[in-house]
């Protein structure tokens, strides 16, 4: 009877170990404290502004994207924005979010990421079905490009029609951010100082474009590579530069070997932090 229960402990314990170590992922609040989907979605509901940071390629950043925006969009007036479309995009986004264009049209006029099937298209396909904005909100590449070369001054040259895919000139910038300087030390002194600009317009333009299109009432949901929000910096900065009056509330995704516990790099970098296991498999 004893061997018989040592027996079945020691297969008990192999398969709790077996689980921990295969367990896709977890959600954890700022101070490191391990909560639910469903708390956290509920807990998105008393903010004005979601700004939703995901690793491109990570399957379960896309899933939760999408939950999240099916959650608020069955309690609440939403709209939508993305990275992943440029502002010179938008009325062709918008021409097929009114079924005025076909796939073939859309997939044609529109710049769309390599990764849009499988990774964004149900965000767009959600927004179609419940008819809400859905906001080209980055800055067209080209013009990244010029302030990574020529620094904001370049954008002085462009057309005014341009400019108004843009964030307004002059952009303010605050070089001593630490997720700037960080992207410079990163770099061990081979790259431009022009290179953190590049990023700031980009953080800038989405910001812009989130309040430009923000209705009092509603939630705005926007979807970002995390660097552009993590630690409350980039877009989120420019949020509260702008518009302090809003409650943005920010999420993160990373990846640790070990997801039952935030290690210690990780805690506060946003409100929710989505940690996934390191040996999950990418969309690309």
């Amino acid at each position: 009877m004893k061997k018989t229960f040592l027996i079945i402990v020691s297969f008990l314990l192999i398969n709790l170990s077996f689980a921990q170590k295969t367990e896709a992922y977890k959600i954890f609040n700022s101070k490191g404290k391990s909560v639910s989907v469903d708390k956290m979605l509920k807990g998105l509901e008393k903010y004005d502004i979601v700004l939703f940071g995901e690793f491109h390629n990570n399957p379960i950043s896309h899933w939760l994207e999408y939950e999240v925006g099916f959650y608020l969009s069955e309690k609440h007036d939403v709209s939508f924005g993305a990275e992943m479309f440029e502002a010179d995009n938008q009325t062709d986004l918008s021409r097929y979010l009114k079924n005025e264009i076909d796939k073939e049209a859309f997939d044609t006029l529109v710049r769309l990421w390599p990764n849009y099937e499988t990774d964004y298209s149900q965000l767009i396909f959600l927004a179609k079905r419940i008819n809400a904005d859905f906001i080209a909100t980055n800055i067209p590449r080209r013009y990244a490009s010029m302030v990574h070369k020529g620094g904001f001054e370049s954008l002085d040259t462009l057309p005014d029609n341009e400019k108004t895919w843009i964030a307004p000139l002059p952009v303010e910038y605050d070089p001593e951010l630490p997720g700037y300087k960080k992207m410079m030390s990163m770099m061990m002194g081979h790259s431009s100082p022009n290179l953190p600009k590049a990023q700031a317009i980009k953080d800038a333009t989405m910001a812009h474009f989130i309040l430009k299109n923000y209705k009092s009432g509603y939630k705005f949901i926007h979807y970002n590579g995390a660097y552009h929000s993590d630690n409350y910096e980039g877009i989120g900065w420019y949020l509260r530069l702008k518009a302090p009056e809003l409650k943005v509330v920010t999420i993160s995704t990373v990846t640790q070997k070990d997801v039952n516990k935030l290690y210690d790099d990780n805690v506060g970098i946003a409100d929710f932090i989505i940690v996934v296991d390191s040996n999950m498999t990418t969309s690309y």
